[in-house]
């Protein structure tokens, strides 16, 4: 077995032992892509069965759980996993874990109370979450969150002073758009609605989440720079905020039916799976998400917002009309734009002048040809920017896939 350092050295276990240096070319972008698919592959899944398991926990008949309390056990599971975790990374010794935490979280107080912002409004933020989906359909919710694009991109250029791309600006106005017509489908009343459900107060709960997600996630990045901490040390210090913050808000909301019925009333086993399925699914993404970049994890957005219109049809009976598919194939095609990188936009013009006429540019005398590109197809990561051409057949594609979810449901 060989240990592979950050700056790519290796250092053998044993006899036998292959390093990273003796692999075929061939062989690491073959492994580098697998894990890319399966990076794509938990990342939909996660995406898609977070929202469908909350609306179909939230709607099954027979008593009702406290979303409050859910929220709470998410975060002690999740507390205690990255702690299980840390203890792991200390080899078992007690005392180097207590030793560790001590000097993490209690010497360097102010770099944990840093933590209690962004805490705070992620608890905010997850039990907003079930106030949406409990009166929206998950489809709809599913293309409506997609506005913490939006919501995360202009906090961003505001606190971090980032520059944002024609491209980008152009598909957050798409997003929008796209929004927008999903919502007036909404409202125009498109299928049966259950007589508890209330649009208004899911769509106010679901862009209040969305502003809450983009100011958390581009606070918790300002304040994380330079920081050393690991991802389980952050996530740990979340999950202790999130869970007395998470007890205040239960006591505030629901403390007195709380107290009558009981911390676990209505708990079945679907609002079991909500409540791991909050708490390890972002642990887990957590881990797989370095394996992707910007466009897979566009891909997995478009994607799990067609598996769950369509798992929205099968198992809650959603009515997909033509005004929901054009907005969702608006906000998929957004999401997949936002998500290019900066020399997209270079490609679409190029690609845009190619389409309108003939190329009259000449290779000056003297000058080599321009490097022709392998077909051996190998990372990603490291070859040129998708070619012209399929940058509109991708474009495409997303748009098409609202119209096979259209397509599905007739």
């Amino acid at each position: 077995m060989a240990a592979v350092g950050s700056g790519g050295s290796t250092a053998a276990a044993g006899p036998g032992a292959v390093s990273a240096g003796t692999l075929e070319p061939g062989t690491a972008s073959a492994a580098h892509r697998r894990l890319k698919y399966i990076s794509l592959a938990v990342l939909v899944v996660q995406n898609a069965s977070l929202i469908l398991s909350i609306r179909y926990a939230r709607t099954l008949p027979g008593d009702r759980f406290f979303a409050t309390t859910a929220v709470v056990m998410a975060e002690v599971l999740k507390g205690l996993t990255c702690l299980l975790l840390l203890f792991a990374q200390k080899r078992g010794n007690v005392k180097h874990l207590v030793l560790f935490l001590h000097e993490a979280v209690l010497v360097q107080y102010v770099d944990t109370l840093k933590l209690a912002v962004p805490s705070l409004i992620y608890t905010l933020q997850n039990n907003l979450q079930y106030v949406a989906i409990s009166n929206l359909p998950a489809a709809t919710f599913q293309v409506t969150y997609q506005l913490k694009i939006l919501t995360t991109a202009l906090f961003s250029v505001f606190m971090l002073n980032r520059s944002l791309s024609r491209l980008q600006w152009a598909s957050l106005l798409l997003l929008f758009t796209g929004v927008a017509i999903v919502q007036a489908q909404q409202a125009g009343g498109g299928g049966p609605r259950p007589p508890d459900q209330n649009p208004g107060a899911g769509l106010a709960a679901v862009v209040a989440s969305c502003l809450s997600s983009g100011f958390a996630g581009v606070y918790f990045e300002k304040i994380l720079k330079g920081s050393s901490g690991s991802v389980w040390l952050r996530n740990l210090q979340l999950g202790l905020f999130g869970t007395a913050l998470g007890l205040v808000g239960l006591w505030w909301a629901e403390g007195t039916a709380v107290a009558r019925r009981g911390f676990f009333f209505g708990y079945t086993p679907a609002v079991w799976g909500v409540v791991l399925n909050q708490a390890f699914g972002g642990l887990l993404v957590a881990v797989v998400v370095k394996y992707a970049d910007n466009i897979l994890k566009g891909f997995a957005t478009s994607l799990s917002i067609v598996l769950s219109t369509v798992a929205s049809i099968r198992l809650f009976g959603f009515h997909v009309d033509l005004l929901f598919t054009l907005g969702a194939g608006l906000v998929i095609g957004a999401v997949y734009l936002y998500s290019l990188p900066r020399g997209a936009a270079k490609a679409i013009a190029s690609a845009s002048a190619s389409a309108s006429g003939p190329c009259t540019h000449q290779q000056p005398p003297g000058q080599p040809p321009p490097p022709q590109l392998s077909s051996h197809r190998g990372d990603l990561s490291t070859e040129p920017f998708l070619p012209k051409v399929c940058v509109w057949m991708c474009a495409r594609v997303c748009m098409e896939d609202a119209w096979a979810v259209f397509a599905i449901c007739k």
